[in-house]
């Protein structure tokens, strides 16, 4: 099974990139480069949505519509990240 999820991903003022999936409360993750934040973004969307079913609770739709505060002048991007299940991972 594989879900996708839109991700914020911004750069952080030392360089190090911040990915989080806003239709995932708290769930986010970071890198030393884009690659590596997308990576790890991947394994943490994919064990908080494995959590979710352990445990029998509902797994929330994504929400590609959302906003990216850019006050800060750091680049930042959106994407849609496919997700495989932690087994599959593996």
């Amino acid at each position: 099974m594989s879900d996708t999820y839109t991700v914020v991903v911004k750069q952080e003022a030392d360089g190090r990139y911040v990915a989080v999936a806003p239709a995932l409360r708290d769930c986010g993750s970071f890198g030393d480069t884009l690659p590596e934040a997308l990576q790890m973004a991947e394994e943490a969307i994919s064990l908080y949505l494995e959590g979710l079913r352990e445990h029998g609770w509902e797994v929330p739709p994504d929400n590609p519509f959302v906003t990216v505060d850019m006050s800060d002048g750091r680049e930042a991007f959106v994407i849609a990240l496919k997700i495989r299940e932690a087994a599959q991972a593996a």
